[in-house]
């Protein structure tokens, strides 16, 4: 925002915190409770942004509505409303999340599995940080609006003071206007105001519902199809990458030995007297009756 009050740069800055804070908690329990760390879960942090970031659109979206339909009330209500808006959202989505991944600790690859441990439990202490951490950022943040302090020193503003004889830089940064006018809060914002004018109405089109429902159906067709074209197993050059030597020496298996079926091995458990011809001589009879 413009506004040097209403600007929420350090809220969002948060709200990437919070997401951090759980990525450094579930590997530090994970660690702390010997669970493998593997390169894959290196991947699991950008998940978390992800998750985290999107909890917190929806967090600062329930707690705006909230402050515009109570102006005036306390922040222990407003704060009661955003949770009762956004915590259902939000609990479903890690719900969801975490059970995918702990489902996921059933693999027998031991990497997936870790992966799966560490991601499925960053999620959850995601959203412990969620409703703990980012809840009490969105109290001091609307404190300080209502202290009309500025966004990155935290001094107040005086928002009627006379700009007249400011410079427009310093209005722009130090009022949050670079008119001569005071420094407004601002209203509802416009994507909201898009969604509920021109999106809403469009959607609820009966024309546009139908399409909407054939798109569906053709979306639904598709993914049957793709299912039943799915074939169970793993193709090992995917797990190499494209310039190792890995890849040319499976085409070749595939080209010149696939038609030869599996290699048959056959280990002898127990202590062998090799050094007597009879034990040498029935181990290869034992071969030759194999073959």
């Amino acid at each position: 925002r413009l506004s040097c009050i209403r600007n929420n740069i350090w809220l969002a800055s948060c709200g990437v915190l919070s997401s951090g804070l759980a990525v450094l908690s579930s590997f530090g329990l994970m660690l702390f409770c010997g669970v493998p760390f593997v390169v894959t879960v290196a991947n699991a942090p950008f998940l978390i942004l992800g998750v985290g970031v999107d909890d917190m659109f929806i967090m600062i979206a329930s707690w705006e509505q909230s402050s515009r339909k109570k102006e005036k009330s306390s922040v222990k209500s407003l704060l009661a409303e955003t949770y009762s808006e956004a915590a259902l959202s939000v609990t479903i989505t890690t719900l969801t999340d975490v059970l995918a991944f702990f489902i996921g600790t059933w693999t027998a690859f031991p990497s997936v599995r870790s992966f799966c441990l560490y991601t499925g439990t960053a999620f959850v202490f995601c959203y412990v940080y969620t409703l703990t951490f980012f809840g009490a950022v969105l109290v001091l943040n609307h404190k300080r609006e209502q202290g009309n302090r500025h966004w990155l020193t935290c001094m107040p503003v005086d928002v009627g003071k006379d700009q007249a004889e400011n410079s427009c830089l310093y209005n722009a940064c130090c009022l949050g206007s670079c008119s001569r006018q005071p420094s407004q809060p601002e209203g509802e914002h416009p994507m909201s105001i898009f969604f509920r004018k021109y999106y809403g109405p469009f959607v609820t089109n009966k024309w546009i519902k139908l399409l909407m429902v054939l798109l569906y159906g053709a979306y639904l067709g598709g993914s049957i199809y793709g299912c039943m074209q799915i074939r169970e197993g793993i193709d090992l050059r995917n797990l190499a990458n494209d310039d190792s030597y890995v890849i040319p020496y499976y085409d070749d298996d595939e080209k010149y030995f696939s038609t030869f079926g599996p290699r048959v091995m056959v280990v002898i458990t127990e202590s062998v007297d090799y050094w007597n011809e009879s034990v040498r001589l029935g181990i290869e009879s034992c071969a030759q009756n194999l073959e």
